[in-house]
């Protein structure tokens, strides 16, 4: 099962990537764990990263797709994955299609979660104020927001296309939205219906 998760800021999207994982079985891949990695052990790829963080600037569609195509080749996810931050344009959404086309894969399902505005700025700024961020502003918050429909809804647009794309609303609770998810994977994927195989570990 390959899957990937996208939603705008605030959505809850690491919560739920996390708990599909488990569900399923799968290993996730989150870009922003990716960079942390890289970081950490100081390889080549990390030191670039933060070169271009340091300097205030988005890390390069080069540079993103050099270590998702990286993690993608390891031996953990060959069986399976759910990605997370990846792909954020139509760019990366072409690299992608040909990192798997690369290993004779396809994406099976692409996720979506949805939130209205509103409610995604208050969730971030409560969160903020939980975690003492100060540079989690509403404008800042807003921002992120216009750069996440600008860039990354053509990529659900074009999953829709395919006709592999779900969306699922995420303003209820956590488990709400994890049921849902659920659901609708079970009418995508049979596979993924609730009790069979490595869904019954969660």
């Amino acid at each position: 099962m390959r899957i990937l998760i996208m939603g705008p800021p605030g959505c809850g999207k690491g919560t739920q990537a996390e708990r599909l994982s488990r569900h399923f079985g799968i290993n996730g891949v989150s870009t922003g764990d990716v960079f942390r990695e890289h970081v950490k052990n100081l390889t080549q790829l990390g030191r670039d990263v933060m070169a271009h963080l340091d300097a205030g600037d988005f890390v390069p569609d080069s540079l993103t797709n050099r270590m998702v195509r990286d993690r993608l080749n390891e031996d953990d996810v060959r069986g399976g994955f759910l990605l997370d931050g990846y792909p954020r344009n139509t760019a990366q959404l072409a690299e992608l299609d040909t990192i798997l086309a690369a290993g004779g894969q396809a994406l099976d399902v692409a996720l979506q979660l949805t939130a209205d505005d509103t409610e995604l700025v208050r969730r971030i700024l409560h969160r903020a104020t939980m975690t003492g961020r100060s540079d989690d502003t509403e404008d800042v918050i807003r921002h992120r927001l216009e750069l996440y429909y600008r860039e990354t809804e053509p990529v659900a647009s074009a999953y829709l296309e395919r006709g592999i794309l779900v969306s699922v609303d995420g303003m209820g609770t956590e488990d709400e939205v994890f049921g849902q998810l659920l659901a609708a994977l079970g009418v995508l994927l049979p596979s993924a219906e609730p009790g069979s195989g490595a869904a019954a570990a969660e």
